[in-house]
This record gives C-alpha cells, structure tokens and sequence, in this order.
C-alpha cells in the first residue's frame, strides 16, 4: 500500500512528544481583594495571557501527586508533581504530558488507581519574568493567587526565591493569607468537615 493511501494513524492518546520534566519554586495565598490583585499584576507590566477554564482531576497514588488537567482553551494535560506542604515559598518537581484523549485517559487512570478529588476553576494567567501568575477563582472555595517561579535546570532556586518574595511585596500578600495545601486538600477537608458526626 503506497504512502498516498495508507489509512491514518490514530493518533495515541498521550504524547510523549510533549513531555516536559522541570522544578519551579511556588506560593499561594487567598486572595481578599482580587480586584486589586488584577490590577496590580498589570501595573507591574505583566503579560496577560487570558481567562482559562481548567478541571484536575487527582488520582489515588503512592507517591507525590497526580492530576489530569483539562483546560479551555489549551492541550489536556497529565501531571505528576511532588512538593511539600509548607506555608511560604517552597520547590516542586513536575513531569507534564500532553494528553490528546482526555476521556480515555481519566476514564483509565479511574479504574486503575481511583480518583480522590476534582477541582473545577477559573484562572486569569499572567507571566512576568520567569514567573507564572495566576489568579484563581475556585469553584466553592473562593479566590486565590498563585506564583509559579520557573527554574532553570542548574539553578541554585535563590533567584526564584528572590522573585517571588518581590512579588510577595509588590501584590501586598499578608502572612495571614498564605495557604500550605492545595485546592484538593482544601476540598477533602471541607468536604470531611461538612460529613454529619457518627453516633459513638
């Protein structure tokens, strides 16, 4: 069969072609004020990359965490990461795979490992120098922002930290706000909290 009539190929439901391993320095915080929050971010003269519409998806796993993340608009992606949890600025690693079969692959990784927890939410993207800012609106939480320090591989993660502490400043995040767990932690807590007490 010639190359011209060849049927083609189906195209597999995770690429490796777009897999990406890397480290960032991170923080997050409530955001009380998230009016002011978007308007700081543009007198800082950051990029605004727009409104994404994004659903993870965590999956039961040993080790780190492990999300699939689809998004509007943008590639679905898989997301494998470890990082403590602590309150101030802190380094996670990351391995990202793009997913072009989202249904297939959630449906998959449900019935392999189960599924713990599902964010749904609403993110306002902005990159100023190397750092990723986003401003969340998270569905039954509330608002956030979040700064993602991009490291490069042989960084020592002291001028990730330095820019992150400037944006601390610059965006007056208070102490008082700073969150040491994810949205999915979050949730299952509020979620344990709001379960009716057992009969002793």
């Amino acid at each position: 069969m010639s190359p011209e009539t060849a049927p083609a190929r189906e195209q597999p439901p995770i690429s490796l072609a777009g897999d990406t391993r890397g480290r960032n320095v991170e923080l997050k915080a409530q955001d009380p004020a998230p009016e002011a929050t978007l308007q700081a971010c543009r007198e800082l003269g950051a990029v605004d990359c727009g409104l994404l519409w994004q659903r993870d998806t965590y999956f039961n796993t040993p080790e780190g965490r492990l999300k699939l993340r689809e998004q509007r608009p943008g590639r679905s992606q898989l997301i494998h990461y470890e990082r403590p949890d602590q309150v101030h600025e802190r380094e996670s690693r990351y391995r990202i795979l793009e997913v072009s079969d989202a249904d297939t692959i959630r449906d998959f990784l449900t019935e392999s490992l189960g599924v713990w927890a599902t964010i749904t939410k609403r993110r306002r993207l902005f990159l100023w120098r190397s750092v990723r800012i986003h401003l969340d609106d998270v569905e039954g939480q509330g608002s956030f922002v979040e700064f993602e320090a991009v490291a490069q591989p042989d960084s020592d993660l002291s001028a990730e930290h330095a820019l992150i502490g400037e944006l601390r400043s610059r965006l007056s995040i208070a102490d008082a706000n700073l969150l040491a767990e994810s949205y999915a932690d979050r949730a299952l807590t509020a979620a344990s909290a709001a379960e009716p007490a057992r009969d002793r």
